[in-house]
């Protein structure tokens, strides 16, 4: 499927499992920071929309305004953290060099990186909005 075409409706269908969507007052600001950090690809980036791809696994982050008439966009905090209580784990991304990367661009690093007791070395950084983006490699 080519994201870059797909129609909505298309695309909304073909979707399976679990999905992640975030709702951010800069879906371009986000992105870049997924990319700049994580090293995640983005699709059909817009101020509206984005889709980002990690592997298998996509998600989606959707601009405030296009959640207007939705139900949950009224339980958004007005000010962060608007996604606290949430950590997305992206496997396979190496916690050193994305808390690098995060450090150089100027994002918090709110867990520094660690060899778990669970067997993955990872790290939580966080987004402008409050998500928490955790990249994690098995240990040695």
């Amino acid at each position: 499927m080519g994201l870059e075409t797909v129609p909505a409706e298309v695309f909304g269908r073909s979707l399976s499992g679990i999905g992640v969507n975030l709702l951010s007052p800069d879906v371009r600001a986000l992105a870049a920071m997924m990319v700049e950090v994580f090293g995640l690809s983005v699709h059909r980036l817009s101020d509206d929309f984005a889709i980002l791809r990690h592997g298998d696994m996509m998600m989606q982050i959707h601009a405030d305004g296009t959640y207007g008439a939705h139900p949950l966009l009224g339980v958004v905090p007005e000010s962060p953290p608007r996604g606290g209580g949430l950590q997305v784990y992206l496997f396979d991304i190496d916690p050193d060099s994305a808390v690098a990367r995060a450090e150089a661009a100027g994002y918090i690093v709110l867990e520094p990186v660690a060899d778990k007791p669970h067997g993955l070395r990872e790290a939580t950084i966080l987004s402008p909005e409050g998500y928490a983006f955790s990249p994690a490699i098995s240990s040695a």
